[in-house]
């Protein structure tokens, strides 16, 4: 099945451009003008992955993505004509897993969309063919109560569902598989994002921030992941 991408814009001709270039690389694509719709088309049908206009009438796209997360961890690429660091930090704060300026070229936008979803493999039940049961433990990382399943995407604490984006999940199954191991944020860039990490980037600080808070709520106040300064960041056991 062709995955499904959600374009929330109010621009038509926008919309319309973003979905041509979507349709010739195979994907499934649905359109809503408004943030209203956009929450009703997530309700009516699965979708894999988000792009979302900040600048909208009504519910604007910060709004939007904060709605998403409440109870969804749909990967969303953010997009906007604001390119300041601020703009960018508060996007990604709401829980936008990427953000991209306009005008963009349509060919980054695809080569963003593809990496979201290829960092975003998360099911809530084992994929025909793959192992299950007590062959699955292969696939899990146990750090006192938490567990980080890494085949099915999911973390758990004392058996409560901890909700991580797929960025978090991947930050955090990256430095759970290293316990000790202190990794830069240079290293974290270009490991999860598999992209070139370039000065002054701020995505890696914004989201270990949300995942950090997200760990230290769920684990009772337990700080699990430690900053190591002027270095970076381990999990200590």
């Amino acid at each position: 099945m062709n995955r499904h991408i959600l374009i929330v814009d109010d621009d038509p001709k926008i919309a319309q451009l973003i979905e041509i270039y979507l349709t010739n690389e195979g994907f499934a694509v649905s359109k809503a003008n408004d943030g209203l719709e956009a929450l009703s088309k997530m309700d009516e049908a699965h979708v894999d992955l988000v792009i979302l206009d900040i600048m909208m009438p009504g519910m604007d796209g910060l709004s939007v993505c904060l709605k998403i997360r409440e109870s969804r961890t749909t990967p969303i690429l953010m997009i906007s004509a604001k390119d300041g660091d601020m703009d960018k930090i508060t996007g990604l704060m709401t829980g936008a897993d990427d953000y991209l300026v306009k005008p963009f070229n349509p060919l980054e936008l695809i080569a963003r969309v593809k990496s979201l979803l290829r960092r975003s493999g998360y099911t809530s039940l084992a994929q025909p063919g793959q192992p299950s049961g007590p062959a699955q433990e292969e696939h899990i990382i146990r750090i006192q109560s938490l567990e980080i399943n890494k085949q099915t995407h999911s973390v758990q604490f004392d058996g409560r569902a901890i909700k991580l984006t797929p960025i978090e999940f991947g930050i955090l199954y990256l430095l759970a598989s290293h316990t000790g191991r202190v990794f830069s944020s240079e290293d974290i860039f270009e490991m999860i994002w598999k992209e070139k990490y370039y000065e002054s980037n701020n995505s890696v600080t914004v989201h270990m921030s949300r995942l950090r808070e997200k760990l230290v709520k769920e684990m009772d106040g337990e700080k699990l992941i430690h900053t190591v300064w002027g270095v970076g960041y381990k999990i200590e056991l």
